[in-house]
Order: C-alpha cells, then sequence, then structure tokens
C-alpha cells in the first residue's frame, strides 16, 4: 500500500481549467496521513489500493478501511475552516432527514464531523450508492444521454423540495462558495466595492483592473435584465455545482446519490436550475466547436425533468433565461479570489477573470448563447 501511495504522489494528475490534465495544486493524501486520519474517526487502517479523485480544489480518495469503504476528503484550512464544512454537513443532514439520497456523514467518537490539523481540515462520508459513471468527467462536459439529464433535474427538484424549511444563516467565507449576493443586488459595482475590505485578496486583484469598465461592458447589461425579478425570489439552500459528475446513477438512469455540497449556500431555486444548465448543456472548454458545443436538448431535459417534480410557470422560465447568462457573476469572483488568495496564481485568477466572469456572459450576447436562451423561452 506503501508503495503504491509513492506512486500516486508522483504522478497524480487532476482536471485542469481548459480541459486538460494538470499537475495537482494539493498533494495527494499519503498512507500515514489516512490512517491518522482513519484512526480519529475509529475506523481501522487503510488496506489495498484507493482510488485518488481527480477533482483539482481538494484532495480525496475512495478508502477501504477494514470492512468499509470511506470517502475522505482533505482541505486547505484557508479554504475551509472547522466551521465552514460543519455548514455543509448540516445542510447534509437536513436533507437525509427528508430522503434525499446523500451519503452519510461520519462522525468522530466526539462526534464531530470535522478533524482539525490547523493546516488542513477532514471529513469522512459513507460511500455513495451506485455508479460514479462520470468521475472522470470535467465540470462543463454534457451528460452521455438525455435520460441523465431529466433525471438529474427531477433530482434537483426533489432536492430543492426538501431544503424546504432550512432557514441556517449565509456562509461563513466567500471562497469557493456560490452566493449570489451581487447577483440580487441592482448596484453590482457599489456592492462588490463594500465587500473588498472584507475580501483583500480579490481586492488585490482588481487593483490593476479596470473592473468596473469591464463589468460594465459585458455583464451590467445582461444583469439589468434579469436584476428585477430576482430581488424577490425566496432564499433556499441550494447544491449550486450540480453536474452529473456529483451524481451516482442506477442503471436505468435514475439518480442513486447526491454528493460534493462545498458551493452549497442559501440562494434560491432558479439560481441552482441555471447553474445545472450552464454546467451540462455548454461545453465551455470546447467553445470552437461552435454550436455542437451548445446542447440545447440538454437544457431542455433538466428543465422538463425538473417540471416533473415541482411545476415551473412561464415567468419562472422567461427569469431563467434572463439569469443564466449572469448566474456565474459570484461564484466567478470567488474562484478570483481563491487563484489569487490562495494559490497565488496570477495566470489563473486571469483566466478565470477573463474567461469565467466576462467571458460566459460575453458569449450568451453571441449567436450561439442566444439560440440557447431562446430555446429556454420557448418552454414557456
Amino acid at each position: 500500500m506503501y508503495e503504491y501511495f509513492l506512486r500516486a504522489c508522483m504522478s497524480h494528475r487532476v482536471h485542469g481549467l481548459t480541459g486538460e490534465s494538470a499537475q495537482a495544486d494539493w498533494p495527494p493524501l499519503t498512507a500515514g496521513e489516512l490512517v491518522t486520519v482513519l484512526a480519529c474517526y475509529g475506523l481501522d487502517a487503510p488496506q489495498g489500493s484507493p482510488w485518488i479523485s481527480p477533482r483539482p480544489l481538494s484532495s480525496a480518495a475512495c478508502v477501504q478501511a477494514g470492512t468499509r469503504q470511506v470517502f475522505v476528503k482533505r482541505h486547505p484550512r484557508d479554504v475551509r475552516n472547522a466551521p465552514a464544512l460543519r455548514e455543509e454537513h448540516r445542510f447534509i443532514a437536513h436533507l437525509r432527514a427528508r430522503g434525499i439520497p446523500v451519503p452519510q456523514v461520519l462522525t468522530r467518537p466526539d462526534g464531530d464531523s470535522v478533524f482539525d490539523t490547523g493546516t488542513w481540515t477532514y471529513e469522512l462520508h459513507a460511500l455513495a450508492a451506485g455508479d460514479d459513471r462520470y468521475r472522470q468527467a470535467h465540470s462543463w462536459t454534457p451528460p452521455r444521454s438525455l435520460s441523465d439529464a431529466r433525471a438529474a433535474g427531477s433530482m434537483l427538484a426533489r432536492l430543492h423540495q426538501a431544503s424546504q424549511g432550512y432557514a441556517a444563516p449565509q456562509r461563513s467565507t466567500h471562497i469557493l462558495v456560490a452566493r449570489d449576493e451581487l447577483l440580487r443586488d441592482a448596484d453590482v459595482i457599489g456592492a462588490l466595492e463594500a465587500q473588498l475590505a472584507s475580501r483583500p485578496a480579490l481586492a488585490s486583484f482588481l487593483a490593476t483592473r479596470r473592473w468596473q469598465n469591464d463589468l460594465q461592458a459585458d455583464v451590467l447589461p445582461l444583469h439589468a435584465l434579469a436584476q428585477p425579478e430576482l430581488a424577490g425570489e425566496p432564499r433556499l439552500w441550494t447544491h449550486n455545482d450540480w453536474h452529473v459528475s456529483n451524481l451516482f446513477w442506477h442503471d436505468d438512469h435514475r439518480v442513486a446519490a447526491v454528493v460534493d455540497f462545498g458551493l452549497a449556500s442559501p440562494n434560491f431555486a432558479l439560481y441552482d436550475l441555471a447553474t445545472a444548465i450552464e454546467r451540462n448543456a455548454i461545453a465551455w472548454l470546447d467553445l470552437v466547436r461552435g454550436d455542437e458545443s451548445v446542447h440545447a436538448r440538454v437544457a431542455e431535459a433538466l428543465i422538463t425533468g425538473y417540471r416533473d417534480e415541482t411545476p415551473l410557470h412561464a415567468r419562472d422560465l422567461h427569469v431563467l433565461a434572463r439569469l443564466l447568462p449572469v448566474v456565474h457573476l459570484d461564484f466567478a469572483l470567488s474562484e478570483i479570489e481563491y487563484f489569487h488568495g490562495i494559490l497565488a496564481s496570477r495566470e489563473r485568477a486571469e483566466l478565470a477573470y477573463a474567461q469565467f466572469l466576462l467571458g460566459h456572459a460575453r458569449w450568451f450576447r453571441q449567436a450561439s448563447g442566444q439560440r440557447l436562451l431562446e430555446c429556454i423561452e420557448a418552454l414557456a
């Protein structure tokens, strides 16, 4: 086992920002580390060869610990401290109690769900039921079938139903969390300026950009179309990363389990549905293919599946079409903050700024983006 981990540490690659395989920012979990962490949860030492996750923003592995398999995830403490992780765990517990198939968060003998070393924080989950058929899929890649897309939409609606009544406050961090304060605000520039004093890494990056002008040119005209309808949307805790790779599957295309609540926060239901379309129906990493990179039928299947469980009225679909071009606004800034402040990678922060924050909005003003929005409007 120790030789396997040594080889894994030397060769570990993760999903890169532009669809390539990249060197990991965070070292993979080591055998000795896992022995310590598992023991803290009252579990046996790891056995055999674990599966090491290719996701880039943390380090994770599926591990055999005695008679059970568990999913171990490690975060840099600057990204997720113990209180911030417990916010996610409480939401997961709420959903599990209401019948959503979310793997159980494991607790230590003292009842805490987080192990904090001061440098890293760890969380353990029971292994999800079903087939992890998209485990190698990058974000922003389409599902393999419209049946999967429709099932994903149905489960998202079920999750929103279960989330009703969960009234926890806003997340304690902006780092790699999808929030909607800027999206809801009529004055995006003023609201962001008010945040920068408490977000020094983001302030440092933006200080060298004419960001107000850039937002005015690419984002704010689209935001102005959506925002008047968003201010009154009821608060709801949402998943915020609804991609098929965060779902496990039965053979008949039904969703068996929902995972990865790291981006979850109190937003609103249409925010989550728009994010699901943005994640699954547009191949952002392959836009050079033009209209072939747009999967309008996937968007339609997601919406149809959602409607199978929860009514969507004409007004909802009109709002959804206006929201989609700017739904990424707050999270794109969060990614910039992460790349610049945590990883000290100016190059990737620039990529998130130019291609994510501005580029995604700009694309929706082009013919391919407009056609997708027209397809959504037509469903009304």
